[in-house]
């Protein structure tokens, strides 16, 4: 048991509650003992953090597509925590103790603009993407003049390539260069548009995976 000689802010030796004092170099202290934690390993707690560095090393890979995809939602937080918070609540999928990203419903960009119509893509060629879609520059707040922005995310190798001024939205086909590194790997591609003066985005689309040549 602690004992208290010269009131609350001083002589406290030993233990009182969670309260811990003592005297060093004639200098008396006093400390909070940390709560401990019964159990800092429970299921709950092992599949959250699973979750969470699942989320985390996608984002990482992704980090300037995000930066700008989300830059809209980053109100008192970052575009990274923004996206973090999105994919962690919405798009993380699997079993105890096995989660991953679920890639159709993790947007990569958010945003009131128009998004893409009908887009496609093909792998046939080695060392490129190429992406397509149909020009809907006529519908909703769409403009001829929106510029796609393109993702190929390598998560083998955990790293993307990202094109944010592609090609505008009327001309419906864009070709990204992959490395040759790629050959053999499995890709996931997204695509989005930005408005000419960079102030929307549209939602991403996520276009399905492929083999690169």
């Amino acid at each position: 048991m602690g004992k208290i000689s010269q009131g609350i802010l001083g002589g406290l030796s030993g233990k009182v509650g969670n309260i811990i004092g003592g005297s060093w170099k004639g200098i008396d202290y006093i400390r909070i003992k940390p709560s401990s934690v019964a159990n800092p390993r429970t299921v709950g707690q092992v599949n959250q953090r699973t979750k969470f560095t699942a989320t985390l090393e996608f984002l990482q890979a992704i980090k300037p597509f995000i930066k700008l995809g989300y830059k809209g939602l980053a109100v008192k937080k970052t575009e990274f925590n923004a996206a973090m918070s999105y994919v962690l609540n919405n798009a993380i999928t699997g079993t105890e103790p096995n989660f991953v990203v679920d890639y159709p419903n993790a947007l990569v960009s958010r945003g009131g603009l128009s998004g893409a119509l009908n887009p496609t893509t093909d792998l046939a060629t080695a060392g490129e993407v190429t992406f397509n879609w149909d020009d809907n520059s006529a519908e909703g707040n769409a403009n001829a003049t929106d510029k796609a922005m393109l993702l190929v995310y390598n998560p083998s190798k955990k790293e993307s390539i990202s094109l944010f001024d592609g090609a505008d939205r009327t001309a419906g086909t864009q070709i990204v260069a992959i490395p040759t590194t790629y050959a053999g790997d499995t890709v996931e591609l997204f695509m989005a548009f930005i408005s000419a003066d960079g102030s929307q985005v549209s939602n991403s689309t996520y276009l399905g995976s492929g083999t690169a040549n």
